[in-house]
């Protein structure tokens, strides 16, 4: 049938997500030595998915309890999930959980945190202005702008050192009009993997405070990126232990490997008790035209492992194997590239943290990697060191070497699986 006639055939077809595309191209690929390094998603030693042990015994347990239905929750979710996600993040003994000045809401992972968040500044908050870093999370700034939020950037990384451009960072937010919110990455910052340190934490604590700038937590890695719960998250609990006010979006993607699961929860702290009641109430008129209330089974789970002591040490034990594992494959990366004697400083491997690096690749550098080599990550030179394993590491490292010593006499020709490059001859 001749397309023409369609009412959508003025339809212009979508570019694939940056990062999403990147598992497209590699699942065209039928090279038997390809490597997928674009998605943040983790893999064991074998570069398999992983479903945590703790995790499959906690969905024993909810299967064999014949007494669970599958009602529909309340618009703001389970309410045990609720309660254990926000002392997961503020501490059991948070003055702001005991004095009832913190609202949570299920939502559909982080994303659908960050947007139920969004969605209720643009509605109720005075300043629509949202500061993120440079760079960060591809799929920010389209939440917060869809939400109808105004998008700025302030500076964060350094090219230069591959390392936090603090005073960049503190320049731009001291700029920032009164009242603006920011978001703050509360651990293994994504895509760079560089986080500032407690000290840093504590002058931007104080700049947004003195500022009256709101903060949003983005917090899709507590656990995950250091093996501690508790240290992941004390940037977060830096802010609220101040008594201000602000967001903080979790995420159970990685820390549980819950990634289909869709598990995440929106806490926002208030001044009051009553504040925070109001506000969860106009949290529901958000939620209820949107997806108006969560799934049961993932936050199940999540609340079956946290509320449950043994299951919650079992599940810190795989979590911290897991940061390990990545922590080993960065040692790995950094030991394989000086053994070759790769030219540049690579020490950033080791120092950044969390799922992802930034290796400081150009494009014509990732693209020479993926036609020649075929490794698949983001054009940005971003690494998923959860897709790496001890039998991958040397053909990445050959793979970097090679691109760094011979692109410049390379002219990157697309293979029309990821990158349209014109280089000059």
């Amino acid at each position: 049938m001749d397309s023409s006639s369609s009412v959508f055939a003025n339809i212009v077809r979508a570019p694939e997500d940056p990062i999403l595309g990147v598992t497209v191209a590699y699942n065209k690929d039928s090279s038997p030595n390809k490597l997928n390094l674009g998605v943040g998603a983790y893999r064991t030693e074998e570069g398999k998915p992983l479903v945590l042990n703790v995790v499959r015994r906690a969905e024993q347990m909810l299967v064999n309890d014949n007494s669970r239905v599958k009602e529909y929750l309340p618009i703001v979710g389970l309410a045990d999930f609720n309660k254990l996600s926000a002392k997961l993040i503020f501490g059991a003994d948070s003055p702001a959980i005991q004095e009832n000045r913190v609202t949570t809401v299920q939502c559909l992972s982080g994303t659908g945190s960050l947007r139920v968040g969004a969605e209720f500044l643009a509605k109720h908050y005075h300043q629509l202005t949202i500061y993120i870093p440079n760079p960060t999370w591809g799929n920010h700034t389209k939440i917060f702008t869809l939400a109808g939020l105004s998008v700025k950037t302030y500076r964060y990384y350094d090219p230069a050192t591959r390392g936090l451009d603090f005073q960049g960072l503190l320049e731009d937010l001291g700029a920032a009009p009164s009242g603006s919110i920011v978001l703050l990455h509360a651990c293994a910052h994504n895509p760079t993997g560089v986080d500032p340190t407690n000290e840093q934490w504590e002058q931007i604590r104080q700049l947004l405070r003195s500022k009256g700038l709101l903060p949003f937590f983005d917090s899709a890695y507590q656990g995950f990126a250091s093996g501690n719960l508790d240290a992941d998250a004390q940037s977060v609990r830096m802010f609220v232990a101040d008594g201000g006010e602000c967001f903080a979006a979790q995420s159970y993607a990685k820390n549980m490997g819950l990634y289909g699961e869709r598990v995440g929860a929106l806490s926002i702290v208030c001044k009051t008790a009553d504040v925070a009641s109001r506000v969860e109430s106009q949290l529901k008129l958000v939620i209820r035209p949107m997806y108006s209330n969560p799934p049961i089974h993932g936050a199940s789970i999540v609340a079956t492992i946290l509320k449950d002591r043994d299951m919650f040490n079992e599940w810190t034990v795989e979590l911290k194997a897991m940061a390990d594992r990545i922590i080993s494959m960065r040692q790995q990366l950094f030991d394989a590239l000086s053994a070759k004697g790769t030219p540049g400083d690579w020490s950033h491997i080791i120092k950044q943290i969390g799922m992802f690096t930034f290796t400081g690749l150009n494009t014509e550098q990732v693209a020479f990697m993926t036609k020649e080599y075929h490794i698949y990550l983001t054009s940005d030179g971003r690494i998923s060191m959860a897709g790496l394993s001890s039998k991958t590491v040397p053909h990445l490292a050959e793979a970097i070497h090679a691109a760094v010593t011979r692109v410049d006499t390379y002219c990157a020709v697309s293979t029309g699986l990821v990158y349209a490059l014109q280089c000059e001859s």
